[in-house]
């Protein structure tokens, strides 16, 4: 671990050339990240996110056309992706996206966040199992595994679709047999309620 290094704010209320606005997005930033990670230790947590912003505020007036959280979240990607690279025994030089990317798969299969989040981002040595099962993990999460994209497929309704698929005369012949009785009902309702009587003077 890093010692700390404290930067408080200038007479203008800036730390390190940058608001204390701008801080406190790159801190939420960072924060959001670790809770990504499922790292849920407040103590742990606030540690990590003050040594992230210690480093970005160290770059920061070198950089001033860069945001505070731009640099926050470099700073982040590098210590953890050197991290992977010290646990896993794996260089990241010239392989940092997928050292990085296969790296935080292996953290969730191997269950970092239940079993050893203090673990995390500290300085060996780790404990045997911890490191055996990072590497396991590491190794299952790659080369071949790949982030796959769905796309859209039609729906397969099964035996619907082929219903769907008959002649509608059934449907028409059974429509045309409910209207028929639909008017039997009419003319009988109607013969009952005087319609008789009035049929019967037309004749008289």
């Amino acid at each position: 671990m890093e010692p700390a290094v404290k930067i408080l704010p200038d007479v203008s209320g800036e730390i390190a050339g940058r608001s204390l606005e701008e801080w406190n997005a790159a801190y939420v930033k960072v924060e959001n990240y670790f809770h990504a990670l499922r790292i849920r230790n407040k103590p742990l947590l606030g540690q990590l996110v003050l040594r992230v912003l210690e480093r970005a505020q160290r770059r920061a007036p070198a950089e001033p056309q860069r945001s505070a959280t731009e640099i926050a979240a470099e700073e982040m990607d590098r210590i953890v992706t050197d991290w992977f690279g010290e646990v896993l025994q794996t260089s990241p030089i010239g392989s940092e996206q997928t050292l990085s990317t296969r790296g935080r798969l292996a953290l969730l299969l191997a269950d970092m966040p239940g079993k050893w989040q203090d673990q995390f981002l500290r300085p060996g040595p780790w404990p045997q199992e911890f490191v055996e099962s990072m590497r396991e993990s590491f190794f299952l999460a790659g080369p071949d595994f790949q982030l796959s994209k769905m796309t859209p497929r039609p729906l397969d309704l099964g035996p619907l679709t082929t219903l769907t698929n008959f002649s509608r005369l059934p449907y028409v012949r059974m429509a045309l047999v409910w209207l028929f009785f639909a008017l039997l009902l009419i003319a009988v309702f109607w013969l009952t309620h005087g319609g008789f009587e009035q049929v019967k003077s037309w004749f008289d």
